[in-house]
């Protein structure tokens, strides 16, 4: 409230400028607001980009890593020679040295190539169930050897253990730290198991960002026991409380279609982008954590450089504005000296300034004004005169009118006096369709008034022909008190008379019929049994409907049904109004959509 009793003291050029300032201000905020806003919502969406298309990388290298694994297990299987060795170990048969050399000099050879050829691979080992056998480097090892590592009392055939290091390496510059293998147990129907076979890759070759972790990126594998694999060279926030985390991440977490996720939140009061992959090959699930904090950073002081820049020159514009407004100002109040004289009652006077700014352009504007003042008053003489006619000419129809129905019932008298009771009929169908033609002033009518009108219709037409015409009605009671634009099915009927019956020359027959569709519609179909159209032709009269081929005079080119499409949807909208139907030499229906008017009548039916 202050701040209104203030402005409204200041003098009009500085609420000019205050007002225009305002205009132009805060647009201009909210562009550079919304600009920054979608240059943040970019880097996150790049971000995440980015770090999809990073674990989507990540998740092939695991998939051929493992599918790697599994073909070498297979090799190991299926080497008969080495199923053979290891039995015989099982067996504690005497093994001869020549055929022990032998097998280390070639099998064993041939097996520590498997390895060698491929670089994804760090080590393939065989333990036997027995430690009575010298030990063949670097493929098969006593049995002992397998208690060495963390996971001997806890491994299943065919699942991977993760993250253990090697001890047996005899190369200590080339011993991994994080080691995941695949351990299988080779087996033999008759003594069962024969051997453990232990397939090994150094896994941060396989996540190669698993054990690199920072403030700024860290990330994480879950194995299906809850057990997190992750690692960090410093001290790094994420690490601290991996557990706390992973545990919200996870709880929060959707699998849906293909289980991957990627989304923008808060964690640990920073601003990150989460990535979520699970890694069905190895039954666990890969996290990714990315800070957005630097970016987020850069952003602001963008956005803060900007704003000073805008607030400088928003107070200089505020200066330029204000001697503009001034200058403005001194023709207006010219300007309104003139309008005061003009309200006044000095209507011949004119501004007639010259200029091609805007003061020159109202002055202009107001001489405009005043001209059309005076058109206005003059053309509304002009129609208040031609109304007055109008109503005079209407009163003269309708006496008119008037007096041709009581022509009518006179001769109706005459002829019931005679006993010409066919011609009394006749003229009182007449008279009825007179009478309905008389309401000047109902613009709807009742589907039972407009089907009456029908009825009397028919009457007069069957005089006419040689032949009957049959009028058959199937309407709900609810339906007749419904109301419709006067003479929307009186045209119809007419051209079924027309354009298909009358050209039989035979007894024929309309079916009219009313069908409740919905809540809120019903339809009206008419149907003739005359001579019908083809598709061609219905096509055509669609075309007329519409308004795409302009209808002349004449009765044959659809004129009538577009009448009835207009007044339709005038009245009740575009969704209403007429669809055509027709098989040649058969029929043609004519079906029309109408809203219920009165719900009334459809609640007590």
């Amino acid at each position: 409230m202050k701040i209104r009793r203030w402005f409204s003291k200041q003098k009009l050029n500085i609420k000019f400028t205050i007002l225009i300032g305002m205009i132009i201000f805060i647009p201009v905020c909210g562009i550079f607001t919304l600009i920054f806003q979608n240059l943040k919502d970019s880097n996150s969406k790049q971000a995440i980009s980015n770090m999809k298309n990073t674990m989507t990388q990540m998740h092939g290298v695991v998939q051929k890593t493992v599918e790697l694994c599994n073909t070498s297990t297979q090799v190991f299987l299926n080497y008969q020679k080495l199923s053979d060795f290891l039995l015989m170990l099982e067996k504690d048969e005497e093994l001869d040295t020549l055929e022990v050399l032998e097998f280390y000099q070639y099998d064993i050879g041939m097996l520590e190539n498997v390895v060698n050829s491929n670089p994804y691979l760090y080590q393939i080992r065989v333990y036997a169930e027995t430690n009575d056998f010298p030990e063949m480097f670097p493929i098969l090892f006593h049995h002992n050897r397998l208690k060495e590592f963390s996971w001997y009392n806890t491994f299943n055939s065919g699942e991977w253990q993760f993250d253990y290091a090697d001890t047996m390496s005899d190369n200590p510059v080339n011993t991994s730290e994080h080691t995941m293998g695949l351990i299988t147990t080779l087996t033999d129907y008759e003594y069962e198991d024969i051997a453990v076979i232990e397939v090994a890759v150094r896994m941060e070759e396989v996540f190669n960002t698993l054990f690199q972790s920072t403030n700024d990126d860290w990330s994480g594998f879950i194995d299906k026991e809850g057990t997190i694999y992750s690692g960090s060279e410093e001290s790094c926030l994420w690490e601290d409380k991996k557990e706390e985390v992973v545990g919200g991440i996870l709880k929060n977490y959707s699998n849906g279609d293909d289980g991957e996720q990627y989304y923008e939140t808060e964690l640990l009061d920073k601003k990150v982008i989460v990535g979520i992959l699970p890694v069905k090959e190895l039954s666990g699930t890969f996290i990714r954590i990315v800070s957005m904090e630097d970016s987020l950073k850069t952003v602001w002081k963008a956005q803060s450089i900007y704003m000073l820049g805008l607030v400088i020159a928003f107070v200089c514009l505020v200066g330029l504005i204000n001697i503009v407004v001034k200058a403005l100002l001194k023709r207006f109040y010219e300007i309104l000296n003139t309008i005061t004289r003009i309200q006044e009652g000095e209507l011949n006077v004119r501004i007639n300034r010259s200029g091609s700014d805007e003061m020159g352009q109202l002055g202009r504007e107001i001489d405009l004004m005043l001209d059309t003042i005076d058109r206005l008053m003059n053309e509304n003489l002009s129609r208040e005169l031609l109304m007055k006619n109008s109503e005079i000419k209407a009163l003269q129809n309708q006496i008119n009118v008037h007096f041709i129905y009581n022509v009518l019932e006179s001769i109706k008298m005459m002829a019931e006096i005679d006993e010409k009771y066919e011609i009394s009929d006749a003229v009182t169908s007449l008279g009825k369709l007179l009478r309905y033609g008389m309401k000047f002033s109902a613009k709807n009518v009742t589907v039972e008034q407009e089907v009456e009108y029908i009825k009397n219709y028919l009457e007069l037409i069957n005089l006419r022909f040689d032949y009957q015409i049959i009028l058959a009605l199937n309407i709900p009671d609810f339906i007749y008190k419904q109301e419709i634009p006067k003479m929307t099915l009186q045209p119809i009927v007419e051209n079924a008379i027309y354009h298909g019956i009358e050209e039989l020359a035979e007894d024929s027959s309309i079916y009219i019929k009313a069908i409740f569709e919905d809540e809120g519609n019903y339809m009206i179909e008419i149907t003739d049994s005359g001579q019908g159209m083809n598709q061609e032709t219905v096509d055509h009269i669609y075309k007329k409907i519409s308004g795409e081929i302009e209808s002349g005079g004449g009765s044959s080119n659809g004129i009538g049904l577009k009448n009835v499409q207009d007044r339709i949807r005038i009245s009740f909208g575009s969704q209403y109004g007429i669809s055509i139907y027709s098989k040649e030499k058969c029929y043609t229906k004519v079906v029309v959509k109408l809203p219920i008017t009165h719900r009334g009548a459809l609640n007590n039916e």
